[in-house]
């Protein structure tokens, strides 16, 4: 899948148009939907917008570029999944799976020992 049918994706999963887009990012009408490659600054900033890499954009696969690992990015799906735990989700990037449970484990202590917080 190349660049503009991953950007149309993001639209359609986002539920607005690629005119919508252009018109939220500025973009000239037509500008994303008429081209054959998006300029980098552009890229970036839709990136930004859907909260997704410049890589994913690239090559629809961020999980592999974004993680040092298969396994955690598993245990990192699983914390972003938690939301007593999606605190850990970005400081997890680098993180060995050993360490990222570790730290899983210890918010969960705490979190048992003060049910309000």
């Amino acid at each position: 899948m190349g660049t503009i049918e991953i950007i149309k994706e993001l639209c359609d999963k986002k539920g607005i148009s690629l005119a919508q887009l252009e018109k939220d990012l500025n973009f000239g009408n037509g500008s994303i939907a008429k081209s054959k490659t998006v300029r980098s600054d552009r890229l970036f900033s839709i990136a930004k917008y859907f909260d997704v890499t410049m890589e994913y954009l690239v090559t629809g696969d961020e999980r592999e570029q974004y993680y040092l690992n298969e396994e955690t990015a598993d245990l990192a799906q699983a914390l972003y999944e938690d939301p007593n735990q999606r605190v850990l989700f970005n400081a997890s990037r680098n993180a060995k799976p050993e360490d990222l449970q570790m730290a899983a484990d210890l918010l969960n202590r705490l979190k048992e020992t003060n049910p309000n917080g």
